[in-house]
């Protein structure tokens, strides 16, 4: 059934899930104001919006993490107040976290059945534990997959799926997914979105969360937008294009999502000759230009990231040799990388790059206190004026720069980072993911700043899996493969199917422009 019939039919039943009139606020801040929200069975609704447009906070009052301060809230036509998380569960509501709940040292077959362990006279079952844990494994394709394997052996997909046979096994009616797809590569991306038109398929309503907007497309029968806290409109997606869904999401209409290229691009700015890591065969050559943009591409696994991280000192290399403006530099630790002029923005923001028990402040200025310290004290008027210079000019959204990171919305978080680097006065910028997580209004923000990073003649590698992104910003483009560079191509006229070519096994690895 497509999505279009799906989602314009006439519904034959009453809304399985109904929330009206829903408000909810943090001291003076407007989370949410009067929202209404109908979900149905056999339909995947999909909710839109910005960071910090609600979602997170509708989705709580969903699964009662929260207590909403008005509205009324109905499952399956009996009115639920304001429940617990347990009562939301008994009542029918499972969620599919981003992040998700399995303990990675316990077997597949322990968390499917934690708490409810088969046992008698207080010593567990094993053999009822792994047939109970096979019969949900098989209702999400996992049927092979040994009950007793270790979560901390599996792939992220498999694990989401595990996950899923989970929150079936407490026999839903209505699943949440929130941000699924975040660390999944386009073919798992792909399975996924399949195994959840099956659960549509089998009575099930689907609430879907996502920045991905191909993704609402490909699987959503209707769609509810958010925009600071208010509902804007709740439609069928078919009467929807890219673009109007998007001015939706953010009050305008963004006349370009990437940057116009007219930069001028200078010299060499950084030089790679022979980059060896250890374990992989092979030295790695790249040369980007001052006023730059190199985007590296390729599957999951490829070793995008590690380059990265080895250009910064984070990893070890074996071999190879690094130039900065034509000065060698041996980037031992990422310390000695700040001081040669490197700053990376890295995939894990919350995990790896910003200490998120300090504030926006302090975030942004920490690679730069040695430069705003006098014998061992911050001079607090001059890390004002940097964090000021760097923060205003990214249109950070904030009520101080007191607030604490943590606070803030995953595209604001990434402008905290980049305003990090920003004040070392790096020369060359690498950014890994760079939008991961945010919004389309925030990516739009993001891309312009990448562009103006480079016109102002900084060198910049951006790594994405998500090709229209490396396709969109890049000048040129490397396609990684096994740790090693498989191909170059220049991004003007270069497709997506010229990327996956070089990326996949199998195919010849070649020098630039190797695909045509």
């Amino acid at each position: 059934m497509s999505a279009a019939t799906a989602a314009e039919r006439v519904q034959p039943t009453p809304a399985f899930v109904s929330l009206t009139g829903a408000s909810k606020a943090y001291g003076p801040i407007q989370a949410l104001a009067d929202v209404r929200l109908e979900l149905h069975l056999g339909e995947v609704h999909c909710l839109a919006g910005e960071n910090g447009a609600g979602k997170s906070t509708l989705i709580k009052i969903l699964t009662g993490a929260v207590r909403r301060d008005t509205g009324e809230y109905r499952i399956d036509g009996h009115d639920v107040g304001s429940p617990t998380p347990a009562q939301a569960r008994t009542a029918g509501i499972g969620v599919v976290y981003q992040e998700l709940s399995l303990l990675p040292d316990l077997s597949v077959a322990e968390n499917l059945l934690m708490g409810q362990l088969p046992a008698r006279r207080g010593i567990t079952r094993p053999r009822e534990l792994r047939r109970q844990a096979r019969l949900m494994l098989e209702r999400v394709d996992l049927g092979d997959l040994d009950p007793d394997t270790p979560v901390a052996s599996l792939s992220l997909a498999v694990r989401q799926l595990v996950e899923i046979a989970k929150v079936l096994g407490r026999s839903p009616r209505v699943l949440i997914f929130d941000e699924p797809t975040t660390a999944l590569s386009e073919s798992e991306t792909a399975a996924l979105l399949g195994r959840i038109r099956q659960l549509r398929d089998d009575g099930h309503a689907i609430m879907y969360v996502t920045h991905h907007l191909e993704e609402m497309f490909a699987i959503g029968d209707r769609v509810t937008v958010l925009r600071d806290g208010r509902l804007t409109t709740s439609a069928p997606m078919s009467r929807f294009d890219h673009d109007s869904l998007v001015a939706a999401m953010v009050g305008r209409k963004i006349e370009s999502l990437y940057p116009a290229s007219h930069r001028k691009i200078g010299d060499p700015r950084l030089v790679v000759r022979g980059l060896r890591r250890p374990g992989v065969d092979g030295g790695i050559d790249l040369t980007v230009r001052a006023g730059e943009i190199l985007g590296v591409a390729g599957l999951l696994g490829s070793g995008r990231t590690e380059l990265l991280r080895a250009l910064f000192g984070a990893d070890p290399i074996e071999a190879g040799e690094i130039e900065i403006d034509g000065v060698r530099v041996t980037p031992g630790s990422p310390r000695q990388a700040v001081r040669a002029g490197l700053g990376l923005l890295t995939e894990d923001r919350k995990q790896l790059g910003l200490l998120l028990e300090l504030t926006i402040r302090e975030n942004a200025s920490i690679a730069h206190l040695p430069q705003l310290s006098r014998l061992f004290t911050v001079d607090r008027r001059r890390e004002r004026r940097v964090v000021d210079r760097y923060l205003g000019g990214l249109r950070l959204r904030a009520a101080s720069w007191e607030q604490a990171v943590s606070s803030l919305s995953g595209g604001n978080q990434q402008k905290v980072l980049l305003a990090r680097w920003l004040a070392t006065n790096a020369k060359v910028l690498l950014f890994d993911e760079p939008t991961k997580g945010v919004d389309v209004g925030a990516k739009s923000e993001i891309y312009t700043v990448i562009g103006d990073l480079a016109a102002e003649g900084l060198a910049v590698i951006v790594v994405s899996s998500y090709l229209p992104e490396v396709l969109g910003l890049a000048d040129r483009i490397l396609v990684m493969r096994e740790g090693q560079v498989a191909g170059e191509l220049t991004a003007a006229g270069a497709t997506e199917e010229d990327v996956l070519h070089l990326a996949s096994p199998g195919v010849a690895s070649g020098g630039p422009d190797a695909t045509r």
